[in-house]
């Protein structure tokens, strides 16, 4: 479907977002303007590692998956890109390539910019190129961190810390705990955190023998999530001295 200009309507989603906090209502209505409605059907691709950067997206509603090919060819699955949220920010440096693979979780809606009408809105509201350095910033921190979990840390605190990062990206409380439910694979999992299918999979199992979580097709219920904290964070055990 070709791309369309987002109505007034889509205002509110920028108000929530990083990227345009401060700015006045007509100021939004201006960005809103500037911009286009993409929509995206389940596995298809936003963008490819390494491609050329031309557009911003804020993503509307589904699920993006960000994958990166590394330099010994594995994929890893970097983060999975929840409603609100910005995609793509690289695009307002010039000459810069798409760091990682998005390709649509389920069904998508995204607003999106070109890098020239990023940039011309970026010298027409200062506040708004002030908040693109940071959305930057911690988007090229958030992948340095993932390599060092990687590099260094034992596998089981790697999956705890990548569960707890799509609860709080994609998860939604219940009252039998917090339940993730987008369409997340146990090879997604292994490659969020280098490891293999098996091993999520046993690490899976041992965890529900625990009571720690309920897993099941594309979806995990976390029943205990302060003690995957303490997996995550190399706490001690509750009583241990």
């Amino acid at each position: 479907m070709n791309p369309t200009r987002p109505g007034l309507q889509d205002v509110g989603y920028l108000e929530s977002n990083d990227l345009f906090k401060g700015l006045e209502p007509s100021e939004l209505e201006g960005v809103a303007r500037a911009g286009r409605t993409r929509r995206l059907k389940p596995n298809a691709y936003l963008f490819r590692q390494g491609a050329p950067a031309t557009t911003l997206y804020v993503l509307v509603a589904g699920q993006i998956k960000m994958t990166q090919i590394t330099p010994e060819g594995h994929q890893v699955l970097l983060r999975v890109a929840s409603p609100g949220e910005t995609i793509g920010a690289i695009a307002v440096v010039d000459k810069a390539l798409y760091p990682a693979t998005a390709q649509a979780a389920d069904e998508c809606r995204l607003l999106a910019w070109d890098s020239d009408s990023m940039l011309a809105l970026m010298l027409r509201f200062p506040h708004l190129a002030l908040n693109m350095l940071r959305v930057v910033s911690a988007h090229v921190i958030e992948f340095q961190d993932r390599y060092r979990e990687l590099a260094t840390e034992r596998v089981e605190r790697r999956v705890a810390r990548a569960m707890l990062r799509l609860a709080n990206q994609v998860g939604r409380r219940s009252a039998d705990g917090i339940l993730i439910d987008v369409a997340l694979t146990q090879q997604d999992l292994a490659e969020m955190t280098g490891t293999t299918r098996y091993t999520i999979s046993r690490m899976l199992s041992e965890w529900e023998q625990r009571g720690l979580v309920k897993a099941g097709r594309g979806r995990v219920l976390i029943k205990q999530p302060h003690d995957l904290v303490v997996i995550a964070e190399d706490l001690p055990p509750a009583g241990s001295v």
